[in-house]
């Protein structure tokens, strides 16, 4: 069946459209705003909730709008659609569009798409497929394998098809859908081969049958490709917080940044719609993975720095005896701007006062309490006054106490300092970046590695997420979070922030008194909540966070992490290379549940090794053999005694 003009096919649309919140984002209108043209009318499905506001704007379509339960996931919303209807009224139409709101676009115009195929002769067709997958990760497939298949996010049904009792009668009869399994397993997967089979036919819009062998999901995997030479007017959404283990076992991770950058710099979609939904919707590190978000800056070589951008610097300063060091970084600062030093004492604001004398920068010594360090400096020492800039930098001098040796900590804070303030270009390197990039909430150092660090890096959140979860709550602050995601934040305490991006912390009526006392644990106070918290606050404001590394820096990085992964991979490849093991790993990749348990799994003994040498190097110290390495920082009471 064919359609010689596009403007005479009686064509329904049906979007299904679901949001754990309710909330219609401007990508979804967007998506509608290019599909509408091409339906004589349409109906919208709501899975779970919809708001007064989206409802309004979903309102703009149809007067079609069914909302209801959270349940059958796209499958079921699609036959809540057509029942509603009724078979008699269905054969009506010429065509029937199921889509929803798991794509983004256009990118290219619908209409060059609907042209090209209403001159082909079909009975169904879709925009791309998945290729065929040699075995069935969800164990439903009847078949031991997925057939390739045309992708549920957009299907057209033509009067051919519709109006067959082996069409309707699969619709009459669709099986229980309780789990995405199921969804891919049950119906997505086998709807194309079924009706194939029954002799009806199909294409789909964007030919990939040269990528067969290349990648089961060009959608996912080649999405640049296919937007750049095959004209698909469509993206995935997933595309940004795909699951990176998939991701790494089926390419090298480029495919993310790489859509984005050709979708910002080579088309028309506005990518801001990306950052609107993505950031309220979506795990902060599955982004920051997906994207990339991590910033190599040239230490040497810099643009000018954009005159508009007020900038400041607030540096808490406890010990004396290395204030010249940290002056020297703060020298990178560009000439001109504030500086708001905070110190415990009016003796060490003299000191201060004297070291900074001649110092081109306009600077405010401020003498506060003696607790809640670094964090109280920023939130009641700087307080609202950073509301006045632009962009602002905050260091602080740090020292980490070690029996043997010192330089552990001290490469902790020489990572800090390093990836902060390197240099003048380096600081205006990042003052460029943050002009250049209006939804950049957040710049820091990422998270130490080296020595006893090591364990901490791969366990981040530490006794940390309940307090951190709490704080962003009682702060009425709501964004995706989980105990199992990676935490996204400056470790360390020293990061560049746009203050509006902290909207809701940095300008909340903090007291010292809301910070505990002296001595502070650890791990798991009050302090290192904020510490967590701050990437999370940016991120309900609609602003990323972002790793930056000057490049020299960026060479230690490398090598170090280089070394870790390779070690680590020689302790636990022997394991890993049992057939058994290798084969269930191959069965994995497109199966995220079971490759969660593995990588849990091997969590497991990474954990259970790194005790096991913990009590090794506490039998040593006993013994006499060897110290034991601890990693604690420095108390500041003293100040109070």
């Amino acid at each position: 069946m064919r359609f010689a003009d596009d403007g005479a096919v009686n064509r329904l649309g049906i979007f299904f459209f679901y949001d754990a919140q309710g909330v219609v984002d401007d990508y979804v209108t967007t998506l509608l705003d290019g599909l509408a043209p091409h339906f004589t009318e349409m109906a919208i499905v709501c899975n779970g909730e919809l708001t007064d506001e989206g409802r309004a704007k979903l309102a703009r379509y149809t007067g079609n709008i069914t909302v209801r339960a959270n349940q059958g996931f796209d499958a079921w919303a699609y036959k809540t659609a057509m029942d509603s209807y009724g078979w008699d009224a269905l054969t009506e139409f010429d065509e029937i569009v199921l889509f929803n709101a798991t794509i983004m676009g256009p990118v290219h115009p619908f209409s060059e798409m609907f042209d090209a195929m209403d001159k082909r002769d079909l009975d169904f067709w879709g925009i791309t497929k998945f290729h065929k997958v040699p075995f069935d990760p969800f164990g439903r497939s009847p078949f031991g394998y997925l057939p390739e298949h045309i992708q549920s996010h957009f299907h057209a049904y033509r009067k051919s098809l519709v109006s067959s009792k082996e069409f309707q009668n699969y619709w009459d009869n669709l099986p229980p859908i309780n789990s995405y399994e199921d969804s891919v397993g049950l119906h997505e997967s086998l709807f194309t081969k079924r009706f194939a089979d029954l002799g009806y036919t199909w294409d789909v819009y964007v030919n990939t049958n040269d990528l067969e062998g290349y990648t089961y999901g060009p959608i996912t995997f080649a999405a640049k490709q296919l937007i750049e030479d095959r004209h698909c007017p469509i993206f995935k959404r997933r595309s940004f917080f795909h699951d990176y283990h998939d991701v790494l076992n089926q390419s090298v991770g480029n495919a993310s940044l790489g859509l984005y950058e050709y979708l910002r710099d080579h088309t028309g979609y506005d990518t801001d719609l990306i950052w609107q939904n993505l950031l309220r919707t979506v795990q902060l590190s599955d982004l920051t993975k997906n994207l990339q978000l991590v910033r190599v800056l040239s230490q040497d070589n810099a643009q000018p720095i954009p005159q508009k951008f007020r900038v400041a610097l607030v540096l808490h300063l406890y010990y004396m005896d290395i204030l010249d060091q940290i002056l020297r970084y703060a020298r990178s600062m560009p000439e001109g701007c504030d500086v708001i030093i905070t110190v415990g004492s009016e003796e060490k604001a003299c000191i201060v006062k004297e070291r900074c004398e001649g110092m081109p920068y306009n600077i405010d010594v401020r003498v506060i309490e003696n607790r809640g360090r670094d964090v109280s400096a920023l939130l009641v020492g700087a307080g609202k006054d950073v509301l006045n800039y632009d962009l602002v930098c905050f260091a602080h001098d740090k020292k980490v106490r070690q029996l043997r040796p010192e330089t552990i900590g001290d490469g902790f804070a020489k990572k800090c300092f390093e990836n902060t303030l390197a240099s003048k270009a380096y600081v205006a390197n990042i003052i460029n970046l943050f002009a250049d990039n209006p939804r950049l909430g957040v710049a820091m150092p990422s998270a130490p590695n080296h020595a006893d660090y090591f364990y901490s890096y791969a366990f981040s959140w530490g006794p940390n997420y309940r307090g951190t979860k709490d704080l962003l709550d009682g702060l009425g602050i709501k964004v995706p979070l989980s105990p199992h995601a990676d935490v996204i934040a400056p470790l360390g305490t020293m990061f560049w922030f746009r203050p509006k991006a902290l909207h809701g912390l940095i300008d909340k009526s903090w007291e010292y008194s809301d910070f505990p006392p002296e001595p502070n644990p650890a791990d798991g106070s009050f302090l290192h909540f904020v510490e967590r918290a701050y990437c999370y606050v940016a991120q309900s404001n609609g602003y990323y966070s972002e790793y930056i590394l000057s490049d020299r820096f960026a060479r230690l990085e490398i090598t170090n992490l280089a070394f870790e992964t390779r070690e680590l991979a020689k302790a636990i490849g022997p394991t890993l290379a049992r057939p058994t093991l290798l084969e269930t790993c191959r069965n994995a990749s497109a199966s995220q549940g079971l490759r969660a348990t593995i990588v849990r799994n091997v969590k497991g003994l990474i954990k259970q090794n790194a005790a096991l040498t913990k009590m090794a190097l506490s039998a040593r110290h006993l013994l006499g053999k060897d110290p034991v390495v601890h990693r604690h920082e420095i108390d500041p009471a003293k100040d109070n005694k």
